[in-house]
């Protein structure tokens, strides 16, 4: 379960914005995590909860926002946030496409005292 050391990851990132940011204390942290980053959104959660304590993050609000596969056509130009993980355009049926988003897990906010 790689989850844990991805937590591990986090946490030491955001305890290094708080020290930067002088906080005392991270109340609430929101991270992006896309369908197709291979993080199990659950287990995430388990982690995080788990390894917050005695931390900066102890007692924060933990919010996940769960991105959708998202790619653009190279024949169509047209952009689709996918339901199924199929790619391809739900335009022109094309499979020349790329994908923009849904890939990878970021930290989009925190809320610090």
């Amino acid at each position: 379960m790689h989850e844990y050391s991805v937590v591990q990851a986090l946490l030491e990132q955001i305890e290094d914005v708080a020290e930067k940011n002088d906080a005392q204390k991270v109340t609430k942290i929101v991270v992006k995590i896309g369908v197709m980053s291979g993080i199990e959104a659950h287990l995430l959660e388990i982690a995080f909860n788990t390894f917050k304590e005695k931390t900066v993050c102890d007692g924060a609000e933990f919010i996940m926002n769960i991105q959708a596969l998202k790619i653009v056509c190279n024949q169509c130009k047209k952009e689709n946030e996918l339901e199924k993980i199929h790619y391809c355009c739900q335009e022109c049926g094309s499979t020349d496409v790329n994908v923009i988003d849904g890939e990878d897990m970021f930290l989009m906010s925190l809320e610090m005292e």
